[in-house]
């Protein structure tokens, strides 16, 4: 259901939209994780994360006359501000369903952007029913937070320009570790490597107790989340890998890498620290897999997405009182 074809043409619609993200680098963190890092700063991308692209590439696919109508996605922050950052580049309303537990910063911004908000408690109450209902009643497009085509598409040209940076600096083999919720990010990154660059090989990075990719591709089948909440990484926590998502993980992506929470901090830290950028929990867990983790990769070089930056003056604070 998705092609590299549908990656290129997502890259030519969020041209002159979205951000070419750096890939950065330090001797100090490539000293920790005993190999070359480099990290692509998505976390630098327009509303601070990497889902612009996802939410730019299925608005602008929409018809025009479905498109005015407007939009409907359900995130817990990162989604809901690309979605409605991009909904409101093309002058059409949207509504966004977000936990009522989503950090406060994720929420305001996404009201500032121009959207309506809509909360729920995800420990219980289902998501996807309240976004069914109100898609219908108000003739609204759901537009999935990862398992829809378009989305993957546009989350997949971070792929592409993994790819072409790699060969910039002269990197013929990595792996590639995302932060992975449903899948988005880590089967569209999948497949544009695929087609570009077969040597690296995507490996998904979650949080301890959230790892239903990590047990899925362990298993062979969707393994699900046994809770919704517990972990500071909100921007990763799904019920299970999408249906479109896993198979291709299935196909192409390496086993799951799990890191705790403190681990996870401490590479927030170490960004700040080296790299001079903020990155949220959520979007530290792959740069904490290979600085931690590091035995559990293969190859003598890694590319680590850092997918967001979104985080409340608490819990970045929580993560600089470790380096003390």
């Amino acid at each position: 259901m998705v092609s590299i074809e549908m990656i290129v043409a997502a890259r030519a619609r969020l041209r002159g939209h979205a951000r070419r993200t750096p890939l950065l680098s330090s001797p100090f963190l490539d000293e920790i994780a005993g190999r070359r890092l480099f990290i692509k700063a998505e976390c630098l991308q327009h509303t601070g994360s990497f889902k612009f692209r996802g939410g730019w590439s299925a608005v602008s696919a929409l018809e025009p006359e479905v498109r005015a109508r407007g939009v409907i996605a359900f995130s817990s922050g990162n989604h809901a501000q690309g979605v409605a950052l991009a909904a409101r580049l093309h002058g059409v309303p949207s509504v966004i369903i977000m936990p009522d537990d989503a950090p406060k910063l994720k929420i305001s911004n996404t009201r500032a952007l121009g959207a309506e908000v809509v909360l729920y408690d995800r420990a219980k109450e289902d998501r996807d029913a309240i976004g069914a209902r109100l898609s219908e009643e108000r003739r609204l497009t759901l537009i999935k937070p990862f398992d829809e085509p378009q989305v993957i598409a546009g989350q997949g040209t971070t792929g592409l320009e993994i790819a072409e940076q790699a060969e910039e600096e002269g990197v013929s083999s990595a792996e590639v570790l995302a932060p992975c919720g449903g899948g988005g990010l880590t089967s569209g990154i999948a497949l544009a490597l695929e087609a570009r660059t077969p040597g690296f090989r995507v490996r998904p990075c979650e949080p301890e107790g959230f790892d239903d990719t990590t047990r899925s591709l362990a298993s062979g089948r969707i393994e699900r989340n046994a809770t919704l909440s517990g972990s500071i990484c909100d921007a990763i926590i799904t019920p299970q890998p999408g249906n479109i998502t896993f198979p291709i993980l299935k196909r192409l992506a390496g086993p799951g890498i799990v890191v705790t929470d403190e681990e996870a901090l401490r590479a927030m830290a170490l960004a700040f620290t080296r790299l001079k950028i903020v990155v949220e929990p959520g979007g530290a867990v792959a740069l904490a897999a290979a600085l931690f983790h590091g035995e559990q990769l293969q190859e003598d070089a890694a590319i680590v997405v850092t997918s967001g930056g979104n985080v409340d003056d608490e819990m970045f604070a929580r993560a600089l009182a470790l380096q003390g």
